[in-house]
């Protein structure tokens, strides 16, 4: 970003103000719509704002780990297309989309919301893996909060196919859904200059120095955190960060019920 730019911002922040005439604290709009995809077992279209993600869920049979013989597995994938922005690149994951695909994961895993255990077939032999694709379809700002989002509303739309004789029948769902016994909202916090914001516009997210993404469960209690940015975080910073990301992710909770 340019530097007058980030100048500009900053002062603008100092006033308690944004570009957008938001408050620091204030998330645009949230719209959620589930069952957006027939051939998948869940999916949702999620919008903050202008930003736009969906999520699918494809449930199949696989080995369980060796380590893990008596449960399922999870694997999630964010993609990062030049459809959403330009500024993304076609061909194998980068960077970023890794990143998010890691955020996505570990708020769903370390909140321990799907029951893997529950996902064993036959212990050493057989398991349900939970695919959880995400793919942003368009970008203006803060995808990483749109995409966790749009993984949990997929995963609580999310119907098992019917299997007989070890083969599934993807043509047809049972009324069996996932066992989802906690729902993890995520929060990311943007440090610009001395100011704490959430739910960053692209412009907001070009002048970041640093951020932490926060994820609660409804006690509000912290279940993951990631940073990003190479900008150090004090202890104080990191208090002020954690303390918005609680708060603003009860506000979700409530809004998205």
């Amino acid at each position: 970003m340019n530097k007058d730019l980030k100048a500009h911002m900053i002062e603008v922040l100092k006033q308690g103000k944004r570009f957008d005439n938001r408050k620091h604290d204030e998330f645009r709009d949230i719209k959620i719509e589930k069952g957006v995809v027939k051939t998948a077992e869940g999916s949702a279209r999620v919008s903050v704002g202008g930003t736009t993600v969906l999520a699918g869920i494809k449930l199949s049979i696989g080995s369980p780990y060796p380590d893990r013989p008596e449960e399922g597995t999870i694997i999630t994938n964010v993609e990062l297309s030049p459809m959403a922005n330009p500024e993304f690149e076609s061909g194998r994951p980068g960077i970023d989309s890794v990143e998010m695909s890691r955020v996505v994961d570990r708020g769903i895993r370390e909140s321990k919301a799907i029951d893997l255990k529950g996902l064993g077939i036959d212990k050493g032999e057989s398991c349900w893996l939970v695919n959880i694709d995400v793919v942003a379809i368009n970008d203006e700002g803060n995808i990483k909060d749109a995409a966790s989002l749009a993984a949990l509303a997929a995963l609580t739309d999310t119907k098992f196919p019917e299997v007989k004789d070890g083969t599934i029948n993807y043509k047809k769902k049972t009324k069996k859904g996932l066992d989802l016994s906690k729902q993890p909202i995520s929060v990311t916090v943007l440090k610009i200059g001395d100011d704490f914001i959430v739910d960053p516009t692209i412009q907001e997210e070009r002048a970041i120095d640093a951020r932490l993404t926060v994820s609660t469960l409804k006690n509000k209690s912290i279940c993951a955190l990631q940073k990003g940015e190479e900008s150090p975080l004090s202890f104080d910073d990191v208090q002020k960060m954690v303390d918005l990301g609680v708060k603003t992710g009860a506000k979700i909770r409530k809004k998205v019920k």
